[in-house]
């Protein structure tokens, strides 16, 4: 369906309105015209009987038919006694009553209403007519003619305000051409000078939108480029193990090598899949959030990351409420814990313990994981969060990318996030994100090992 423009909609919504100003000043202007007419054939009326009051016997004297038909008064003067004085010859023969009411007065006679004033002068009745028949057609045609000049401003007042609405929407036709002249790759805020109040807070909006494109797209091409830097390295690495796989001379360096191989692929699987975990948890991505349990993604994340501690000698310990209500992504949710201890796990030395803890405080929910680590100096602890930033390497070390997708995560639940120093000699992270009204302070929380 084509859409209406605003320059029609306007006077679509408008000439409704003006027609019914129209009629109702027209209808005023006819009524009004019509008394004045009227007032004004009194007046005729008055002034007549008032120039003959100092007349003498006036004789009525002969009158061509096609003048009797041009005359529309009739006039009648009589002594105190009855007798006629004078009888004027009217388009037509009806006669005023002999009786007379001083002043103005409506008669009916011979079935013709009339408009008569009366008037005693000198022992003298004048009587002056007039057909009501007469006055209206006179009246209504004064009237009709002082509408002429509002069916002229009609049409041009629908022209004018057609011109003067496509006036005050030029603002928005150059918004509109500026707009269709890009493409994707023009991504600078569209100029705002000279707006109406109506349009200048949509277009700053628009900038605002146009801004945060510009910031995602030059992020994605960052991250592109990083994760292209960052593959190169382990797909090369795998080459050459494939390679030594296939020189290999006895069963012993095949074995040897086949382990090396398969070492590297858990690496470059692990490097992709914190790839598409960072490209899923950025700010920008579009999920839904619904009702989770924090404290039972916690204990899930946990149980699953055990044995990987167990193997490298470390012991995990989850301490937290029986549940922690929020609004959140549960897969989200779920690689924030994960990456956390995987982390602790990664940098936590042989024998020692890595605690995990959750709470609520000041409606908001607490997660702190704390290692037994070398922990971050001050100084890096804002890089860390930087991707492919990494302060180890070798087995244990990390792709970079675990605090980066911790971050976006945080951000995307408009929470917030922090280094520190551990109780327990290593590095302490807390995540604080916005808590359900359902949740409430955790008093006791059980240790589980």
């Amino acid at each position: 369906m084509k859409a209406t423009s605003i320059r029609a909609r306007l006077l679509l919504s408008l000439l409704p309105l003006f027609l019914l100003a129209e009629a109702v000043v027209g209808t005023i202007t006819y009524r009004y015209v019509l008394h004045e007419s009227h007032a004004l054939f009194d007046y005729h009326l008055e002034q007549m009987a008032l120039s003959l009051r100092d007349q003498g016997e006036v004789p009525a004297p002969p009158v061509p038919p096609e003048e009797r038909q041009q005359f529309d008064f009739v006039v009648q003067i009589w002594n105190a006694d009855g007798s006629k004085v004078y009888i004027s010859q009217a388009r037509s023969r009806a006669r005023l009553p002999d009786r007379a009411t001083l002043g103005f007065a409506d008669v009916v006679t011979e079935g013709e209403r009339w408009r008569v004033y009366s008037l005693l002068a000198r022992g003298r009745v004048i009587q002056i007519g007039q057909p009501y028949l007469v006055r209206e057609r006179i009246a209504a045609a004064a009237a009709l003619r002082s509408l002429t000049p509002l069916l002229v401003i009609a049409p041009l007042g629908a022209l004018a305000s057609w011109w003067l609405g496509g006036l005050a929407l030029k603002p928005v036709v150059r918004v509109t051409r500026e707009l269709r002249r890009r493409d994707a790759r023009r991504l600078d805020p569209v100029p705002d000078e000279g707006l109406p109040a109506e349009i200048e807070p949509m277009v700053r909006q628009l900038n605002g939108l146009l801004d945060r494109l510009r910031h995602a797209f030059a992020a994605q091409r960052a991250f592109v480029a990083d994760a292209a830097h960052e593959l190169r390295t382990p797909l090369a690495a795998l080459k050459l193990q494939a390679g030594l796989l296939g020189r290999a001379r006895d069963d012993q360096a095949r074995s040897e090598a086949l382990q090396t191989l398969r070492s590297g692929i858990d690496r470059a699987t692990h490097l992709i899949d914190q790839l598409l975990t960072l490209a899923r948890s950025e700010p920008e991505a579009v999920a839904s959030a619904e009702p989770v349990d924090l404290a039972a993604i916690a204990r899930e994340a946990v149980s699953e990351l055990r044995a990987i501690a167990e193997s490298q000698g470390v012991r995990l310990e989850l301490r937290a409420p029986g549940a922690l209500p929020l609004t959140g992504e549960p897969e989200a949710l779920h690689g924030l814990v994960r990456n956390l201890v995987d982390n602790a796990i990664r940098h936590t030395p042989e024998g020692s313990q890595v605690e995990i803890a959750l709470a609520v405080d000041g409606g908001e929910a607490t997660l702190t994981v704390d290692d037994e680590g070398p922990g971050i100096p001050a100084e890096d602890r804002e890089r860390v969060f930087d991707r492919f930033f990494s302060r180890t390497s070798g087995d244990r070390g990390g792709s970079g990318l675990g605090l980066a997708i911790v971050r976006a995560i945080v951000e995307r639940h408009g929470g917030g996030i922090a280094l520190g120093d551990s109780p327990r000699g290593g590095l302490r992270v807390s995540v604080r994100l916005p808590a359900s009204e359902a949740a409430a302070p955790a008093r006791s929380p059980s240790p589980r090992s």
